[in-house]
């Protein structure tokens, strides 16, 4: 028999502190079922979180051989630091997984028997979303779908973060080192054989999600805005629907004139809602305009995505090493 394939779970960490040990023991139970095929890590990313998840994470690391854990300098975001989990993962495949168990490891074995019939990407679709209200999961089913329809890549519809990558995908991921990070749009946009896997989202372990309405919108607009440039075409297109529209009152007005000149044409109404119409078209246009403007200047910092307070469990453990740079990952 052969060596084992090494499985690296990522976990994103953010306000969780009394469901990590939980998250830890099923992601555990289910690894370990599959030795001595399998061999794996879990990697915690605490993202600046405001509780006391990184003791947690102390505690476990030192009690478990096969748990790792960073801590980021603040809170860079869930995208970013899921890009650190990934940039320190070595296994032959990665699992990217929420801490708040609504993605169930159990599906992690199933991911990995797609996986070695050739897909080089699993993604979880989900089915059902327990524990949201029926609002979150219509505005959820919405955007996926809009998203679907104005970006210049195929991104599957009703998937998360929930997945696993080979190697060769990973690889592919860290020399993208773009600020503005919509991770399951790159994965999209990187190829390769890719399936969905169908499951049912659980509701919440414990506590309350972390995702308000302002950082979902935000969350929305990055992922349209990555990977699509259609909000510039549509607002072109909306610009010349409105100058034709306006050609045609103006040839209407004018005929109207020479036809009835007695008749007293009323313009003050008119010309208030037109100017106010259009002054609101030319502010959309020069917002659209400027999102794009402000990723392009940010994208120019050419930054690090990110800053590594303390880690531990790495055979390279470092209090203040850097890790994330701005540039290609080698």
């Amino acid at each position: 028999m052969g060596a084992p394939v090494v499985v690296s779970v990522v976990v994103p960490v953010y306000g969780s502190e009394k469901i990590l040990p939980e998250t830890h023991r099923r992601l555990g139970e289910v690894l370990s079922a599959l030795a001595p095929e399998v061999d794996y890590e879990l990697i915690f990313v605490n993202d600046g979180s405001p509780d006391d998840a990184m003791s947690v994470l102390r505690g476990l690391s030192e009690s478990d051989p096969h748990t790792r854990a960073i801590e980021l300098s603040r809170n860079f975001g869930h995208q970013i630091a899921l890009s650190a989990g990934v940039d320190h993962a070595i296994g032959d495949v990665v699992v990217v997984i929420d801490d708040d168990l609504q993605d169930p490891p159990e599906v992690i074995p199933e991911m990995l028997e797609k996986w070695r019939e050739g897909y080089k990407v699993v993604y979880g679709v989900r089915t059902r979303r327990e524990g949201e209200n029926a609002l979150k999961r219509w505005t959820a089913s919405v955007f996926y779908r809009v998203l679907r329809w104005m970006s210049d890549v195929e991104i599957p519809v009703d998937s998360g973060d929930f997945r696993l990558m080979d190697r060769t995908v990973i690889d592919a991921l860290k020399s993208m080192r773009e600020e503005t990070r919509y991770v399951r749009g790159m994965i999209a946009w990187i190829g390769f054989k890719q399936c969905g896997l169908p499951y049912e989202r659980e509701a919440r372990f414990a506590g309350t999600g972390n995702y308000t309405m302002r950082r979902l919108i935000k969350f929305a607009l990055d992922g349209i805005l990555s990977f699509s440039s259609k909000p510039l075409a549509l607002s072109t297109q909306f610009g010349m629907v409105v100058t034709t529209a306006a050609f045609l009152y103006a040839v209407w007005l004018v005929g109207n004139k020479l036809l009835f000149p007695d008749r007293i044409v009323a313009g003050w109404t008119s010309v208030l809602v037109a100017v106010l119409f259009l002054g609101g078209v030319q502010l959309i246009s020069i917002g659209v305009l400027g999102a794009y403007l402000g990723r392009v200047f940010y994208e120019t910092k050419n930054r690090p995505l990110y800053f590594v307070a303390e880690k531990h469990g790495f055979a390279d453990d470092d209090a203040n090493s850097f890790i994330g740079s701005g540039k290609a990952s080698h």
